[in-house]
């Protein structure tokens, strides 16, 4: 049995090496990203099994894609190569010290063809919990049929269906997404939202009211993600409250992603919700202490090390 699946576009990651315009940065790295396979990433590390499902290109980038995640541990049977449309490009860079700005490339790529009739449905079937983002919701009408088709597995299977609001304003319009985000949270169990992104779909005047609205359209658990400000858990009618934990951050991209693996990856493994929300924050802190959307997600060896007696571990 797989303990977690999820589906979405990952796409080739080019991070600038020098801060400022885009148009000067003459030396790039060469990694890979999304958000999806950022979680299936991050819970593997902490000792469970993922598996993600997706469409590459028939190119570099897609045996990138796929030589990475399957080097981390992750599943990656349901991985389709499409052979007519090229992997995504994500290009990031540090515009100011303090502003990193990310710019997609994947209209038309092969991420954004993935269709229903792409699904593993006994992978699907075989997992504890299915985790879904907006993102994928929103990169096509074919994308956004096989996401209700895996949930409709999914659920079908008796699994805990996940979702990340995730909303990406390059992709589709607020008035777009708030219905369409809406439907698909009625469906799910546990969802991770930003305040921002709570308010596209229900009103709130604070965190635990934005929860609150959130739960009464159906998800049992509701996790508010406040960046450097913790984190809001409402659980079956009770509210916990995270405290951040105090790091230095170098790269803000992945932290949403960091803080659903970490939660998720605890849940799977029964804990109880005091750990399972502190090892959510102490994820999302290591994956903005660090460079790189993934690279830095801890393994449980790594949980006790943001706040060390000694800053030199010898």
């Amino acid at each position: 049995m797989i303990d977690l699946v999820t589906l979405g576009e990952s796409m080739a990651l080019f991070t600038a090496r020098r801060t400022g315009l885009l148009r000067h940065a003459r030396d790039f790295g060469l990694s890979v990203g999304g958000a999806e396979s950022n979680v299936a990433i991050g819970v593997t590390r902490l000792g469970r099994r993922a598996a993600w499902i997706g469409r590459v290109g028939a190119d570099e980038f897609g045996e990138l894609l796929r030589s990475t995640l399957a080097g981390e541990g992750v599943d990656v049977r349901g991985m389709i190569v499409d052979p007519d449309a090229p992997t995504g490009l994500m290009i990031k860079n540090r515009r100011t010290a303090e502003m990193v700005d990310v710019r997609y490339y994947r209209s038309g790529s092969a991420g954004s063809r993935l269709r229903p009739a792409d699904l593993d449905l006994s992978l699907v079937r075989s997992a504890r919990v299915l985790h879904i983002t907006g993102i994928t919701l929103a990169l096509s009408a074919s994308a956004r049929e096989a996401v209700r088709a895996a949930v409709a597995e999914a659920r079908d299977a008796g699994a805990t269906v996940s979702m990340d609001i995730n909303y990406r304003r390059a992709l589709w319009p607020p008035h777009e997404a708030a219905a369409v985000l809406r439907e698909a949270v009625a469906a799910t169990d546990v969802l991770f939202a930003t305040e921002a992104e709570a308010r596209l779909i229900v009103d709130g005047a604070d965190p635990v009211a934005l929860a609150r609205a959130l739960s009464g359209l159906g998800p049992r658990h509701v996790l508010i993600k406040r960046g450097p400000l913790g984190a809001v858990e409402l659980s079956d009618g009770a509210v916990r409250h995270a405290e951040p934990y105090p790091v230095t951050e170098l790269d803000p991209v992945g932290a949403g992603d960091a803080f659903a693996a970490g939660w998720l990856a605890e849940t799977l493994e029964g804990t109880g919700p005091g750990r399972r929300l502190a090892t959510a924050c102490a994820a999302g802190a290591f994956a903005v202490a660090a460079d790189g959307d993934w690279e830095s997600l801890p393994r449980r060896s790594d949980l006790d090390l943001l706040r060390p007696a000694d800053a030199v571990s010898r």
